[in-house]
């Protein structure tokens, strides 16, 4: 497919979605941009998060993994479910009791300024990392796909992505949001199952004999309960993925901005409960198009793409959508998807980094009224430009696997997040508020320690991603020791 023609339909794409931004953000005050005036109809919220929440790195690199690891992603997707009952009836009735705009201001309540921004500071270093890491995978596609053919710098990509999506935010934040996932939802889930259509049909095979052939048993295996020590042993993933859940969802001003623009708590708890069912499926559905695509390329000798000598097991879904044979159509289909998968999540963090920022870091709502909006605008390009410098230097590090990479970052940097609001909620102690975010980086350097010498000092045992819960187990413990008497 002609890069120009891709290029044509991306400017389109995002056309429609600036268009969406023009009708519903006529008001451009601090608290539609923030909060929405707590108008969002909670099934219209649920449904544009299962793109937020899957974002273009399930998109591509879920389906991507399952040659390494099979279809073992999907213990740890249990684990999201019972992280996001967690976040239904513990954390979502706490926010709305407190009628919070950022959720680190429940710190602030009750522990103190510091707590306040250190909250603040893990949130907007993991938000970024993460959002970064979600744009530098779809950049990395339109680079390999689009601009090389014209030999533009990888740089000029990446700042054409930022600054579409500030184009579309910078009026009304998270109010156009909820609108714009809707349909960044449903087009990427049609850009699934229509490319599961179309390879089925390419291998002469319908989906029950699919299920039954070798090349697909050889995949499909989700239960890993042979090995204790081994990173994908079923209980370690598991655990790891419920409090990645109520960590990077629960504890995450980005997913919960959107919660908090629901009506009142009770649909905000529906959203969330309906949202787990709903990605156990998708889920599913993401590994299932993996095993697909790496049939289809074994039977008609497709390479994975490598840059830089590197496999990359991310790029083979582009590379079979756009250049596998599979037709005009479902290369179209493909890059429509992929944006609405990538900028879906992207254009949110944006908002709620702007937001964290705005709220925790420059205490904007004491401001003067003629100064806040300015000021909220300032934020929001200096945050893209940010976003920008980080996924340029993401070209010369990462070599692993994107979700993999996303998920080892957040078990370090939400674990003093999940401390700090464990120690809140469970416990009644006041602690000696100045100290809190010594405890947080010493939380970070022994978490990082025991990581690196597990294997050494646990007779071969590896951590996976349940990391996040020693993580946090020894910021709890810090703020014990710091607890007033």
């Amino acid at each position: 497919m002609k890069p120009a023609l891709l290029l044509f339909i991306i400017l389109i794409y995002f056309g429609i979605l600036i268009v969406i931004s023009i009708l519903t953000g006529k008001d451009d005050s601090n608290t539609v941009f923030f909060r929405a005036n707590k108008s969002s109809p909670w099934y219209v919220v649920a449904f544009g998060m299962i793109g937020a929440s899957l974002s273009g790195v399930t998109f591509i690199s879920v389906p991507g993994w399952v040659q390494s690891t099979q279809f073992s992603y999907m213990q740890i997707v249990f684990g999201y479910f019972l992280g996001y009952i967690v976040i239904a009836f513990i954390l979502i009735p706490l926010y709305y009791k407190l009628n919070i705009t950022s959720i680190y201001e429940y710190l602030k309540q009750r522990f103190g300024e510091t707590s306040h921004i250190t909250g603040a500071f893990f949130f907007f270093i993991s938000r970024m990392l993460i959002a970064s890491f979600r744009l530098f995978l779809v950049t990395s596609v339109l680079q390999y796909f689009i601009f090389d053919a014209w030999n533009i710098p990888f740089e000029i990509t990446v700042i054409f992505s930022v600054l579409l999506i500030w184009a579309y935010t910078f009026r009304s934040g998270i109010k156009i949001l909820v609108w714009t996932d809707t349909l960044q939802t449903f087009l990427m889930l049609f850009a699934v199952f229509a490319t599961i259509y179309i390879i089925l049909s390419k291998l002469d095979l319908t989906f029950s004999e699919i299920l039954q052939s070798d090349g697909y048993k050889q995949y499909s295996k989700v239960l890993f309960t042979e090995d204790f020590y081994d990173k994908k042993y079923f209980l370690k993933s598991v655990l790891g993925g419920m409090f990645i859940t109520i960590a990077m969802t629960g504890l995450d001003q980005d997913n919960m901005q959107k919660n908090l623009t629901c009506k009142n708590a009770k649909e905000a708890k529906w959203n969330v409960i309906s949202l787990g069912f709903v990605l156990i499926l998708v889920n599913l559905v993401f590994l299932f198009l993996g095993a697909l695509l790496f049939i289809y390329a074994d039977k008609f000798n497709i390479s994975i793409p490598t840059i830089g000598g590197d496999v990359k097991t991310d790029l083979l879904f582009p590379e079979i959508a756009l250049n596998g044979n599979l037709g005009i159509p479902i290369a179209i289909i493909f890059i429509l998807g992929l944006i609405a998968a990538a900028y879906s999540s992207a254009d949110s963090a944006l908002t709620s980094l702007t937001t964290s920022f705005s709220i925790d870091f420059l205490n904007i709502e004491n401001r003067k009224k003629s100064h806040q909006i300015k000021l909220r605008k300032t934020v929001h390009i200096g945050i893209s430009i940010l976003l920008i410098l980080v996924i340029i230097s993401f070209r010369h590090i990462l070599k692993e696997n994107i979700i993999n990479s996303l998920l080892q970052v957040s078990t370090f940097t939400y674990g003093p997040l999940l401390g700090l609001f464990s120690f809140g909620i469970f416990t009644t102690y006041q602690i000696k508020d100045k100290w809190v975010w010594i405890i947080a980086i010493l939380s970070l350097i022994f978490t990082y320690i025991l990581n690196k010498n597990a294997v050494h000092w646990f007779n071969g045992f590896v951590f996976s991603y349940e990391i996040l819960i020693l993580n946090g187990i020894f910021t709890f413990i810090g703020l014990y020791l710091i607890k007033k008497k």
